[in-house]
């Protein structure tokens, strides 16, 4: 019942985007995730791309997951394969990273690699330089520019319409922790980065006096189902889903936060404080779809409305 009344309420908000989106201002960037998987999913991208590309987007964000977790080899074969198909978006395009690229591709399906070797190759592949993919490109600040977190190009930081959005390295498969003791100490290290990357971010909203903060990673960090079912592990999230909290409720402004992972487009207020347990009304998640469904989701900003954003579905694939 839960999932009905999200998906509609997600409906709803995508319905109500239509009417808004041509407000005198108003601008408009796609999120997309977690696919294609499979040969399927292969064909269905392409669709999916040339729907995106007759939409006048700023840019487009694919949050992670660009292959299977545990069938796929994690080769530099099939990411510049990726890649390839990616840049045939004409829109500015960010990839972050997700587990099925690197935290898992110690699995034999995957290939048996070394995970940290694997997030490398993603950096080299995917965020060399300081501009977007995409065929046309925009310019992006990352955080190995700050000699504390060098190795850190995938976190990266821009500014759209008034907003500041940033990206941060936070996987599923529980953030990279509980596996190993080197894996462990690899998420201490990332997760001290990704927290200074967001402070600097509702830093640079408040002194800017911006409209809003998006934040996007790949995992869903526990916010509904996935932090409950942890019991007897550790859980990789709850430093971040108190982080988020704490930011969303000094902000004073929207908080957009868009993530994959789970598989199921949504678009809710699922965080609440720890204190009271009243809900953080600033604080709208947006989940994108995921495999089997390949499709990406229309945010539309407005430019003087009570409601800051408005999503809409793409067109769906015709199976």
């Amino acid at each position: 019942m839960r999932r009905i009344l999200v998906l509609a309420l997600a409906l709803l908000l995508a319905g109500c985007a239509t009417a808004d989106e041509n407000r005198a201002g108003a601008w408009s960037f796609g999120v997309i995730g977690d696919t294609p998987y499979n040969a399927t999913e292969e064909a269905e991208l392409e669709l999916v791309i040339d729907d995106i590309n007759r939409e006048n987007l700023a840019f487009v964000v694919h949050v992670g997951d660009i292959k299977l977790g545990s069938r796929t080899r994690c080769s530099d074969e099939l990411f510049e394969q990726r890649k390839t198909v990616f840049q045939r978006i004409r829109h500015p395009f960010v990839l972050l990273p997700g587990d099925n690229e690197w935290t898992d591709c110690y699995r034999a399906g995957a290939g048996g690699y070394d995970p940290l070797e694997r997030l490398a190759a993603l950096r080299r592949i995917f965020h060399a330089g300081d501009s977007s993919l995409g065929a046309r490109t925009m310019p992006l600040e990352r955080q190995s520019r700050d000699p504390r977190f060098g190795e850190y190009r995938e976190n990266v930081r821009w500014i759209a319409g008034n907003i500041v959005f940033a990206g941060i390295n936070v996987p599923g498969s529980n953030n990279n922790l509980g596996r190993t003791s080197a894996m462990d100490a690899e998420h201490r290290r990332r997760m001290a980065a990704n927290f200074a990357w967001l402070d600097e971010a509702f830093q640079i909203a408040d002194k800017r006096n911006l409209a809003a903060v998006v934040v996007l990673t790949q995992a869903n960090p526990g916010l509904d189902w996935l932090g409950k079912a942890l019991v007897g592990r550790p859980d990789g999230y709850t430093e971040l889903r108190a982080a988020l909290a704490s930011h969303a409720q000094r902000a004073g402004r929207p908080v957009l936060f868009v993530h994959g992972d789970t598989h199921y487009y949504r678009v809710d207020t699922p965080l609440t404080d720890a204190a009271s347990g009243k809900t953080i009304d600033n604080f709208t998640r947006l989940e994108t779809f995921g495999s089997p469904h390949t499709n990406w989701v229309k945010v539309s900003v407005g430019a003087s409305e009570k409601r800051l954003f408005h999503f809409r579905p793409g067109s769906p694939m015709q199976r």
